[in-house]
This record gives C-alpha cells, sequence and structure tokens, in this order.
C-alpha cells in the first residue's frame, strides 16, 4: 500500500485547505488503495476570514494544525513529527491557506518565503525522490523551493499574473484546463489547476482524481 503525506493549511478556502479539494484528493487516494496521513505545520493562520462574508476577523487567531483536524475529523498528525522518507508521496491541495500559512505568497508574491516545517518536509521528500503533486495556488509553493534548480514544468492554471510570478520563482509555468495535470518527470512534481479554474465542485473533484492518478504512477 503507498503511502502519501497530505500537507493541509487550515480548514476553509478563504484562510486554509480547500475543503472540496482536500477531500477529492483523500477520496481518490482511498479508491486507489492508498493510505493518506493528513498532515500539518502548527502555529497561528495568517489571518482568520468569517466564510459567510469572506471578510478576515479583527483579532482572531486560529492555529494551523488545530484547524486542519476539522478537515479529517481528528485524524491530524503534525508535520515536524513525520519523516518524509517514510511516504511514497506527497500531495499539497490549494485554498487560501497554501498561500497564506504553509508560505507568504499571498502577502510577498514572488519573494514569498516557506513555512520551515513545510519547507524541511518538501525538501526531505525531495532529497529522498519521493513525488510531489500540488493542487490550485498550492504549486507556488514548489516554484519558490525548487524553481532555481532546473525550470520544473508546473500550473496553476492560466491567470497569466499568477504564472509570471511562478515563472519569477525560476519554475516554467504551462497553461492547462482546470482537471488536467502537468507532469515534469525529472522533478517528479504533478500539478492541476483545480479551483484555480475548476467550475463546481465537480471538475474540483475530477482534478483531485487525475492528479492522485498522476501521482501514484510516480510512487
Amino acid at each position: 500500500m503507498k503511502k502519501i503525506a497530505v500537507i493541509l493549511s487550515g480548514c476553509g478556502v478563504y484562510d486554509g485547505a480547500e475543503i472540496h479539494e482536500a477531500c477529492g484528493a483523500l477520496l481518490a487516494l482511498h479508491r486507489a488503495g492508498a493510505h493518506a496521513t493528513a498532515c500539518a505545520p502548527s502555529g497561528p493562520q495568517m489571518h482568520v476570514v468569517d466564510h459567510a462574508s469572506a471578510r478576515p476577523v479583527a483579532g482572531a487567531s486560529r492555529d494551523i494544525l488545530v484547524e486542519s483536524a476539522r478537515l479529517v475529523r481528528g485524524a491530524i498528525t503534525p508535520l515536524a513529527s513525520l519523516d518524509p522518507g517514510d511516504f511514497d508521496g506527497v500531495l499539497l491541495p490549494g485554498g487560501f491557506g497554501a498561500a497564506k500559512n504553509l508560505c507568504t505568497f499571498a502577502a510577498d508574491g514572488a519573494a514569498c518565503l516557506v513555512h520551515p516545517e513545510v519547507e524541511a518536509f518538501l525538501r526531505g521528500a525531495r532529497a529522498a525522490g519521493r513525488p510531489i503533486a500540488a493542487m490550485c495556488i498550492a504549486p507556488v509553493i514548489l516554484a519558490r523551493l525548487f524553481g532555481s534548480g532546473g525550470a520544473p514544468s508546473l500550473t496553476i492554471g492560466n491567470d497569466a499574473a499568477t504564472a509570471a510570478l511562478v515563472t519569477a520563482m525560476g519554475a516554467r509555468h504551462v497553461d492547462c484546463a482546470a482537471t488536467d495535470v502537468v507532469v515534469d518527470d525529472g522533478a517528479r512534481l504533478v500539478t492541476t489547476p483545480a479551483y484555480m479554474l475548476a467550475a463546481d465542485i465537480g471538475e474540483a473533484f475530477a482534478s483531485a482524481e487525475a492528479v492522485v492518478k498522476k501521482l501514484l504512477t510516480l510512487c
């Protein structure tokens, strides 16, 4: 049974992991006979957003790990406690949490920093030859970490402004439809636009299924 680390960034599209993408990926892994370990870094979210109004809540604070536990019925593991060599692959769902909590892309663009726990785990996975998949906006994390090491091919869909920032970090952006994937076999990276382009939950789940299928072929 292949073991996949699924790195979450909270719970909810505006300040954490995108719920449809995360659930779609977890379901696809389950149906493929893989074992998913949901994990997340510890520490405060960038901010807390009221998802009914899409506005930040002044003075509110929530922990990334604690909020991520909501998505997986409490079955969450601290990312810092895991060894990337114990897994066959890694998957990062999207949602603004990927750009706000797992890295600072939402605030800093191409000059962003990656959360230290996330950076250590992904660099360890890369060093161990493990494939890494990312959905929606999460590929910017891969561009930041690995863009200077050979211009890996990635996608965030077809948004020109975001694609330009991916390119500025040293990666090669490839335009892609919502449910398609871009595979860089040499870099062992798999990316898909998901809700960067998806029109509905059906397309989001199709994107998740496609990226999981490709990820598992590289494991």
